[in-house]
């Protein structure tokens, strides 16, 4: 079943964003069952919305992420918010 992931990062910037998701594209396979990935800058930081196949694929994704993060001096935050998708779709997109 597929999932909605809500992660607020108070005090990260698009910088940072952006020199940590330069390092996660030459992951090979990282972002395997991500089926859409936002980020919006807000006030205080950052907010990612991720849609992701299953909540395993999310969480071998978070595995692999967190020590690169942690690596470029991201702190430990709060878990995101999590929940489960009731339908989702892709305009244009056959199915």
């Amino acid at each position: 079943m597929a999932i909605l992931v809500h992660a607020v990062l108070d005090g990260i910037t698009t910088d940072q964003y952006d020199t940590l998701n330069t390092r996660l594209q030459s992951t090979p396979d990282i972002f395997d069952g991500c089926i859409a990935h936002a980020c919006v800058a807000t006030e205080s930081g950052l907010e990612i919305f991720d849609l992701w196949e299953s909540e395993a694929q999310m969480r071998a994704f978070a595995d692999r992420m967190m020590p690169i993060a942690t690596s470029l001096g991201w702190p430990d935050g709060p878990m995101p918010r999590i929940a489960e998708v009731h339908n989702h779709w892709v305009p244009g997109a056959g199915g």
